[in-house]
């Protein structure tokens, strides 16, 4: 069972986080929207907030959040822009937690100090230009030569690759066995000769995020570079898998943090303005819309504190993490599909923040598996329970 850190501790964390989204995030959002680039002083604050480390161990220099506690700061960070939580993203989560969950000792000592820091950045590189929803259809290779592994392949939209230090690469070491079975996970330092990364793609929303392809060209690494180490050779998509389940959680606390933004947003903006003589708030069919938003987010966060306090309990929650991202991400599309009802023609416009958040919260039905692929999971396992 994972307890986190002290309640005292956590609650003032909290609070402090609360504040730093109200006093210096949110008042960054246009900023940050014009450069497409989260401004350095605000990045120099992020670390000297340990936000770099939340989900690191104590041991290792982070703050050692539970599941259920990391939830909760999560929703609070993700009241503001979610382009300022993916800067901390993949050290929080899947670019850091194989090594928290499946590194051997010798590679926590060594990386996850940095990471917990913010002085190390890490990604994950599992998506190919091929093989997005099918991470066991992994064309990188990487070939055995000598003691070293030699890595060859692409890798597509890795978050935070012009910024990382260091990536956690999938790559298929026995290209004989098929899907999942023979694909390992490699701890590659990003100056190492033979990686390419390109220039950020342009996206959608999330302005401010950084993804890019990644072409590794014969890059050489040792067999200690293997995340657990040799014995694990093959077991790459077992540790994507673990990581992922509570990277779900953690998408479906975005989700929620950014609907109550919605919310709220749209809460004001019927209070505010009128039509036919008194506030919009008061026409019954805005209400609906209104009710229909309160109604869905008290669900989704009901559901995602329940999922992290399972996989605190159980160290795994798959089907649970399955329906929570899939449910809260489908969730909050919908909240913001209706708050910009609610505004109009205004919310239309680019001056006013819910076109910007409605573009922002799509990412989240497609990212750490679509909402198609939670259907399968959540069906999957739905049917096997049965069987049994």
């Amino acid at each position: 069972m994972t307890t986190g850190v002290d309640a005292d501790v956590f609650e003032q964390l909290v609070a402090t986080v609360e504040r730093f989204v109200r006093e210096r995030l949110i008042p960054a959002e246009k900023r940050l929207e014009e450069e497409d680039e989260v401004p350095p002083e605000i990045v120099a604050e992020m670390k000297e907030m340990g936000l770099f480390g939340l989900s690191t161990p104590e041991a290792f220099g982070g703050i050692g959040l539970s599941a259920s506690q990391e939830a909760v700061l999560v929703e609070a960070l993700c009241y503001a822009s979610l382009s300022f939580r993916s800067l901390i993203g993949t050290n929080v989560g899947i670019g850091a937690q194989g090594i928290v969950m499946d590194g051997t000792p010798e590679q926590r000592d060594q990386w996850l100090p940095g990471i917990a820091s913010g002085d190390i950045i890490t990604s994950f590189a599992l998506t190919e230009p091929d093989n997005g929803s099918d991470a066991g259809g992994i064309r990188t290779k990487a070939v055995a030569d000598g003691g070293d592994y030699l890595i060859s392949g692409t890798k597509r939209y890795i978050t935070n690759a012009v910024r990382a230090d260091v990536f956690t690469v999938f790559a298929r070491t026995a290209p004989d066995k098929p899907g999942a079975d023979g694909v390992t996970a490699f701890i590659v330092p990003a100056d190492t000769p033979g990686i390419t990364v390109a220039k950020p793609d342009r996206k959608l929303g999330q302005r401010g995020t950084k993804t890019s392809d990644v072409i590794f060209d014969q890059v050489r690494v040792p067999a200690s570079a293997i995340l657990g180490g040799p014995e694990r050779l093959g077991m790459g998509f077992k540790t994507a898998m673990k990581v992922l389940d509570r990277g779900r959680i953690h998408i479906s606390a975005m989700a929620v943090g950014q609907g109550q933004r919605i919310l709220d947003i749209a809460t004001d903006y019927a209070l505010d303005r009128t039509q036919f003589g008194k506030p919009i708030g008061e026409h019954q069919l805005v209400q609906g819309m209104l009710a229909d938003c309160q109604a869905e987010l008290h669900a989704g966060r009901a559901l995602a504190r329940a999922t992290a306090a399972t996989f605190d309990k159980e160290g795994s929650a798959i089907l649970e993490a399955s329906c929570s991202k899939y449910f809260c991400t489908e969730m909050v599309g919908r909240l913001a599909d209706r708050a910009l009802q609610i505004h109009g023609g205004a919310g239309y416009m680019a001056e006013y923040d819910i076109e910007r958040l409605w573009r922002d919260v799509r990412l989240l039905r497609i990212y750490e598996g679509t909402s198609q692929i939670q259907q399968l999971i959540i069906a999957r396992r739905t049917l096997a329970a049965r069987k049994r």
